[in-house]
């Protein structure tokens, strides 16, 4: 059996005309077998995070926030169908078990909590989407992924069990299209075999697509966007961005590597050794062909611009005034593996180490104390970190200009600065 996934984000189900629009999509392919892979609506996932703090901070705003994000998912199921009841009952069960998973006390691990509660955001929408799509004449089945998707119990990044995973998915799956062609569950969300609930990392219910397209060797993966396919540029930065039809896996990864936001950095590999061709397509122009990351060869070298901001620059200097050599390097690397902070360029001399980081919050600080002992840190907070695939003149002028550089990287393909 050739099975389609299909991945659908926030933006493409952020109210009742997206989720109409979402359906209208469906209809295009009334003869596939697809699984449907869906993200939290719109905000939820950021209203949830501000739920959790308060959860955790000030807990008398709990209730009300609650009783808001209720109300948001009632009325958009309200406005899909003329009688949402069902719906509405299904929603009330999982608001029921959100509240009663905030009236205990908060654990002493703030991941653990994030997954428990913010993961509710893809329960919803999925649970919405699936009831309205059954009412709309697209019949399906509502798939737990936290059921089928194995990690580990590192709760906010978790890793997967690719082997426990794959079997569970098949059978899932398996069972799911023997009731009808679709089946619809969450991105972004997993679970242990202990069954407690957790996360991929932001933004990952594109990894979750490529974990089960692996899982049941399909046919293809499709993301649906707001863009019309990828776009060598974020066209709120660069109006002028130009859209890239077709480009290898390598490509991509490097592009995702350096931090372009359109595909999670873990979706490509799983694909890649399948050799599972990835589609990024337009919800709001379903027909065009959009662009397809795929074995092929990169036809053109078109520049490639990837901004980051909120970024931290730290440099570090050992205290004993060794030099910066592989032990030290060891050392910091180990730590910064310890605390899952990511290094998006870093550059070394003998004396210092410099490295351009995500400001990860609590992490990085533990992080930075940690390094402390060993080593005198210095950092520049916030900084923005530019990156430009095959690089031309011009195009370092366009996306530099007259910011104050302090850190610069040149290879044979990208280039780097991180500016102030």
């Amino acid at each position: 059996m050739q099975v389609k996934v299909f991945k659908f984000g926030g933006a493409s189900v952020k109210d009742a005309p997206a989720i109409e629009n979402l359906y209208q999509i469906m209809r295009l392919y009334p003869d596939d077998t697809i699984v449907v892979v869906i993200s939290a609506m719109g905000k939820t996932t950021n209203f949830l995070e501000k739920v959790l703090e308060a959860y955790h901070q000030r807990p008398e705003e709990v209730p009300a926030l609650v009783d808001e994000l209720q109300r948001q998912h009632e009325q958009v199921a309200e406005q899909l169908v003329p009688d949402p009841g069902s719906i509405v009952d299904s929603l009330r069960q999982l608001f029921r078990q959100l509240r009663e998973r905030l009236s205990c006390a908060p654990s002493q691990n703030y991941d653990f909590d994030y997954d428990q509660i913010v993961s509710f955001g893809e329960l919803l929408s999925t649970t919405l989407i699936s009831g309205y799509l059954n009412i709309a004449g697209i019949p399906n089945t509502w798939l737990d992924a936290r059921r089928v998707i194995r990690t580990d119990s590192t709760f906010r990044e978790g890793r997967v069990d690719w082997e426990t995973s794959a079997r569970q998915i098949q059978d899932a799956v398996a069972a799911g299209f023997g009731k009808g062609r679709v089946v619809l569950t969450q991105g972004f969300i997993g679970g242990t075999a202990e069954n407690l609930t957790t996360t991929l990392g932001r933004e990952g219910s594109d990894y979750s697509a490529a974990i089960i397209a692996h899982s049941l060797d399909a046919e293809s993966v499709t993301i649906w966007k707001d863009v019309p396919g990828l776009l060598n540029a974020d066209p709120k930065r660069f109006p002028d961005a130009v859209k890239l039809d077709r480009i290898p896996y390598e490509e991509a990864l490097e592009l995702t590597f350096y931090g372009a936001s359109v595909i999670h950095p873990k979706t490509l590999k799983p694909l890649q050794n399948k050799q599972i061709p990835l589609y990024v397509k337009s919800f709001f122009h379903p027909e065009n062909e959009g662009s397809v990351i795929t074995n092929c060869r990169l036809s053109t070298g078109v520049p490639s611009f990837i901004v980051k901001d909120g970024q931290v620059l730290l440099t570090l200097f050992p205290k004993d005034f060794s030099f910066m050599g592989v032990e030290n390097l060891s050392d910091v690397f180990t730590q910064l593996a310890n605390y899952r902070v990511k290094i998006n360029m870093m550059q070394n001399s003998a004396l210092s180490l410099s490295i351009c980081t995500d400001n990860v919050g609590e992490r990085l600080k533990k992080c930075v104390d940690a390094l402390k002992k060993r080593y005198k840190v210095k950092y520049n907070d916030p900084v923005q970190l530019i990156t430009i695939r095959h690089h031309t003149p011009e195009s370092v002028e366009k996306a530099v200009g007259d910011k104050k550089v302090l850190m610069r990287q040149t290879s044979r393909a990208t280039i780097q600065f991180v500016v102030k």
